[in-house]
Parts: C-alpha cells; structure tokens; sequence
C-alpha cells in the first residue's frame, strides 16, 4: 500500500479540514479506497499509486481555491471532486468589483464611486494619491489593491509606511524597545491586512519580507522594484521625506500615497510634503489624484456629522 503524506502551510489546518473534520469526511466520501488520517497540520493518505494521484490533484484544487477565497463549503468541495477542469468549478466570485477574498470569505470591494474611482486610476497609473478625511476608506482600499497584486503575482512584495509623527504623544517616552514603540502607528495597516490574509500566512509573509511595514525613515536609501508600495499618512511627511519616498520607486512598482490635508501633526511652519506634492505633480501623465469627501465615509455614521461639524469651522475661519 503507498503512503501520500501532505503538509499544510499557511493556513489554518482547522479551518481547512471543517467543524469536525466534515471537510475530510466529504473525500472520504468521494474517495472510499483510500485511508486518509488527518492530524495537526499533516494529512496521511493510503491507497493504489493512480488513486493517491487523482487524491493529490483534487486537494491542490481545493488548497488553491482555500489559499485565493479563505473559505471552504461542501457545494464547493463538490464541484472540485468532481469536475474535470479547474475552468469547471471556478465561481462568479471572482469577476465584478471584488478586489480581494478575505478572511472568512468576506468580500472586499471599492464601496462607494470615489473608491471604484480609486480602483480604476491604480489600474491606469503607477503613481496615485488619495486624499480625503478620515474613514473614507482611501488607505483600506489601497492595501486591498496591493493584496489583490500579489496573490495575482504582479507584484512580489508589499511596502506600507507611515511618518511616524506624533500626533500629541511624545514617541520617546512610550514605552518599549524601537518595534514597540512604532508598532501603534503602523497599526491600521496590520488591521486592513489582518481582513484580507489568514494570520498564518500573514505571518509567513511578514518573516519572509513578502510583507513589509516600516516607519518612513526605513525607505531612505532603498530603490523598490516589483512592488506595491503604500504610503500613509502622508500629511505628516516634509518636503524632504516626500521627495526621497517619491524617488525610491523603481521598475514594475506601483505607488499609492494616502493622506488628509485636514489632519496635519508637523510643527508650525513645516510645510507638508503631501500638500506640495499635489501642487508640485497635478500636471505629471502617468500621476493619478483621487479625492474623497465625507460621502465616502463608510465608518459609524456619526463621523460624517463630525467631519461636516470641522468642515464649517475651518470654513468660518479662513
């Protein structure tokens, strides 16, 4: 009797295998000849040569179907087991505005028109800004445009940074070594990726550098081929930082930079580098500029009232 033996990476065995293990019982089902043993992350299959290799093919479909939905159900599995081509079981999922299958199976797509806006200039350019106030999904959507590049291999990294600027808070008096301490700023972006990639991968990804989140400083010097870089925040960068992060762009590379004029943390004086940026390129082929309003915002409904609140006193007051 021969012995397939299959070790499951980067994803959570649980969730693969079914409440119960119902997963395996579905190719028990379908493959009555054959022994198959799941424990842990591994999985023992015993039977004949050519039934082990039909088992082998159907459980790379269903592997590479789990790796792009996050998801598992038994309609699917079906259609796998018994399909005669991957064509032949590919759903409608994939087609319209879905940009990535999350976690979960969720379901990420550009939400309101000034986002489908967004999609559709990161398609056109390599170079987009996307300006707008806080919680109008601007730096949501371009870590979805980024994941959805990788696990399509346009790209073979991901780049997110932030300035970190304080923003009332002294960085030098938190607590913590120099990770910890700028981990909170790069928080919303472990959040957005936390949604779109299983935390096994994620993690892989992040120890491979398939992944990676660093404060603005860590971009100087770098020239970054064959990535989708984001930049967020970027309100808070100067003249200086701007310009270096603006050039670090390098061959297949796609730039998004996120920011809000309106939330500002430099010190008096200092000129931001997003606000000259957006005068200094407008007229640059090739730079696409998006701005979202508070009819983007797809937070609690409370923030809309708060960002129109704001509005109209900094409209009173020049």
């Amino acid at each position: 009797m021969n012995e397939l033996i299959i070790e499951l990476t980067e994803i959570n065995p649980r969730e693969f295998f079914g409440l119960q293990n119902s997963n395996i019982q579905l190719l028990k089902k379908y493959f009555p000849k054959l022994k198959i043993v799941a424990r842990g992350s591994k999985m023992k299959v015993y039977g004949d040569e050519d039934m082990l290799e039909e088992f082998d093919l159907r459980l790379n479909m269903l592997l590479e179907h789990f790796g792009k939905y996050n998801k598992l159900d038994e309609n699917v599995i079906e259609r796998i087991l018994t399909s005669e081509s991957k064509s032949d079981y590919e759903t409608s999922e994939a087609s319209g505005e879905v940009l990535v299958h999350g976690v979960g199976g969720k379901l990420i797509k550009a939400q309101t028109a000034n986002q489908r806006r967004l999609v559709e200039t990161t398609y056109k350019n390599d170079m987009v800004f996307a300006i707008g106030p806080a919680g109008t999904g601007k730096t949501y959507t371009g870590v979805a445009l980024a994941v959805k590049a990788l696990k399509e291999k346009q790209v073979k990294r991901i780049i997110l940074t932030r300035p970190a600027v304080e923003a009332g808070e002294n960085l030098g008096f938190l607590p913590g070594d120099l990770k910890e301490k700028l981990d909170p700023y790069m928080q919303p972006l472990y959040d957005a990726l936390r949604d779109m990639i299983p935390p096994e991968k994620l993690d892989s990804f992040i120890e491979k550098g398939v992944i990676q989140i660093a404060p603005m400083a860590f971009m100087r010097g770098r020239t970054l081929d064959n990535a989708f870089v984001i930049l967020d925040e970027a309100q808070n960068t100067t003249h200086a930082q701007m310009k270096m992060f603006l050039t670090r762009m390098g061959k297949n590379a796609k730039f998004i930079i996120t920011g809000d004029p309106g939330q500002i943390d430099l010190p008096r004086r200092v000129t931001s580098g997003l606000k000259e940026a957006l005068l200094v390129l407008k007229n640059i082929s090739g730079i696409g500029m998006i701005f979202l309003d508070d009819k983007d915002v797809i937070r609690h409904k409370l923030v809309k009232k708060v960002i129109a609140a704001y509005k109209e006193i900094e409209n009173r007051n020049g």
